[in-house]
């Protein structure tokens, strides 16, 4: 990496938190945290994908390790930050990308459903950035925190009704936190990926659906993970120091088609 370029997207010495680091986009943009100088807390619940994943980021010399956790309670992100600071002795950046979809009609959305999907996409962002925030803002070091919204969250999508509502969620807390914590320099965005195939859309995916997206894609084609790598560096160092509250879309135009 030149000076020029490490001035703006070098990561060293930075400590960066990947909730949902395990997945398949979030996993690709640990990579690129690393692979920029962070080091690297990959955050989930499964095991062997952490594995996986951390052999990818120490075969490319990069720095990470994993650190399981449930985002659906306070104590459990608590732990998480404990846990960082003990290893790592800081954070710097953080990604909450922990989420779950479902195509159920909307007049057979249970109670129980909304409550799950709003548990882990909106709230576990909640608990994260209020037990993360506290811990940036009290610091008075600045840091990046970086939310993993949808254009689900900007349009409302058919067929996934409670995720597009919870999406939106995510999206308006941001901007708001942004707002909140701009003058102590601890800047919060949104990451909005268009259609990437991944575990939780394939479900979705069906025939005619891809018909849909790719008729309303103006590049024809699907994201691949790596492609998020760009705009989470800008967003995370010095180079998006100047960018707050922005939802940041990668979508190969879809979001600016119209008829």
């Amino acid at each position: 990496m030149s000076d020029y370029l490490e001035k703006f997207f070098s990561l060293n010495g930075q400590v960066a938190v990947v909730i949902g680091g395990t997945g398949e986009l979030c996993g690709a943009m640990a990579e690129g945290l690393a692979g920029a100088g962070a080091e690297v807390v990959l955050v989930g619940r499964n095991e062997e994908k952490a594995a996986a994943r951390l052999a990818k980021i120490a075969e490319a010399g990069g720095k990470a390790w994993f650190h399981a956790a449930d985002v659906g309670s306070r104590e459990g992100i608590q732990s998480l930050l404990d846990a960082v600071l003990k290893r790592s002795g800081k954070v710097d950046i953080l990604v909450n990308g922990a989420g779950v979809n479902s195509p159920t009609p909307f007049f057979d959305i249970s109670e129980e459903e909304v409550d799950r999907i709003f548990e882990i996409n909106y709230k576990g962002v909640f608990r994260a950035c209020q037990v993360f925030g506290k811990y940036l803002v009290e610091r008075g070091e600045g840091g990046s925190i970086i939310n993993l919204g949808s254009i689900s969250g900007l349009n409302p999508l058919s067929r996934v009704f409670t995720y597009s509502a919870s999406k939106g969620a995510v999206h308006n807390l941001s901007k708001n936190l942004a707002r909140e914590w701009a003058e102590k320099g601890v800047r919060v965005n949104v990451l909005v990926p268009g259609f990437f195939p991944a575990e939780q859309n394939r479900k979705v995916l069906t025939p005619d659906r891809v018909a849909q997206i790719m008729g309303h894609t103006p590049m024809k084609r699907f994201g691949k993970a790596s492609e998020l790598i760009g705009a989470t560096l800008l967003l995370a160092g010095a180079g998006g120091s100047f960018m707050t509250g922005h939802e940041l879309v990668v979508d190969g135009g879809y979001n600016c088609m119209t008829i």
